[in-house]
């Protein structure tokens, strides 16, 4: 468990260090808003190549709760997860702010954007409608047994990666609270928060409900417990977790018989 949680906090860190990092260098005019998209992308491709088998590379407080929600993730885990999640994501965020010290770090922020910014009504059911299509490509690129896992990755990289090209210029292309709520503390700037808290959290839960309860294998439908096919394999991390618990009674036995040696010579 200790281990899971590491790896979300680093996981939530990192996504959110290298995403929003490349808002600041944008802003310099050294790379282009495609840039940014690729890189938000390629980070969260990266991401669960690095950190699934450990954590499910969970980075998205909404999906923890979505997951549970729908039986594919055990309730007694979500409260921390979520906190793992929150806290990753508001220290990479401070961290940026210091390192970029000086620097508009507002340009952190998920907020409706251009010089007529859309309504929040149109913000909330365009935030809520690509997390629906990033959560949908996670849980059957992922999840399924019938699909190709091994490209999990890219299938979930490449779909936030052409979500952000068309949200991006609109409402920041959030579809994670935790990546909207950690800059927001960073910058002391709540503007329309509530958005990108509720609308993740709507278009996560309506994605999953869809997912695994009309679209999944018959076996995980509706039956209130994990599916064999949920990237949350809760029992399989922790047998891995399990599996490399090192032995530090045979590690210090070795070390005494070297010292033994050692005094023999």
């Amino acid at each position: 468990m200790n281990e899971q949680l590491l790896a979300v906090f680093v996981s939530t860190f990192t996504f959110i260090f290298v995403g929003c990092g490349t808002l600041f260098i944008e802003k310099r005019g050294e790379i282009t808003f495609v840039g940014v998209a690729l890189a938000w992308g390629a980070f969260v491709a990266a991401n669960i190549y690095t950190f699934g088998h450990i954590s499910g590379a969970q980075i998205n407080p909404a999906v923890t709760f979505a997951y549970a929600l729908v039986g594919q993730f055990p309730w007694k885990r979500v409260p921390m997860y979520v906190v793992a999640e929150f806290l990753g994501c508001t220290v990479a965020s401070l961290t940026l702010r210091w390192i970029f010290d000086g620097e508009d770090i507002q340009v952190m922020l998920t907020q409706p954007v251009g010089p007529k910014p859309a309504s929040d009504l149109k913000v909330a059911v365009l935030e809520t409608i690509i997390t629906f299509i990033y959560i949908i490509a996670n849980c059957s690129s992922r999840s399924d047994s019938r699909a190709f896992k091994e490209l999990g990755g890219v299938a979930v990289g490449a779909t936030v990666f052409f979500l952000i090209l068309l949200a991006g210029k609109i409402t920041g292309a959030s579809m994670n609270p935790a990546r909207s709520l950690g800059p927001a503390i960073a910058a002391w700037n709540f503007n329309k928060i509530w958005i990108y808290i509720v609308s993740p959290t709507i278009g996560s839960v309506l994605a999953t409900t869809l997912y695994f309860f009309h679209l999944a294998p018959a076996k995980s439908k509706g039956d209130g417990k994990q599916a064999d096919t949920s990237f949350f394999d809760v029992g399989a991390m922790d047998q891995l977790s399990a599996n490399n618990t090192i032995d530090i009674s045979a590690i210090s036995k070795n070390l005494r018989g070297i010292s033994i040696f050692q005094s023999s010579l």
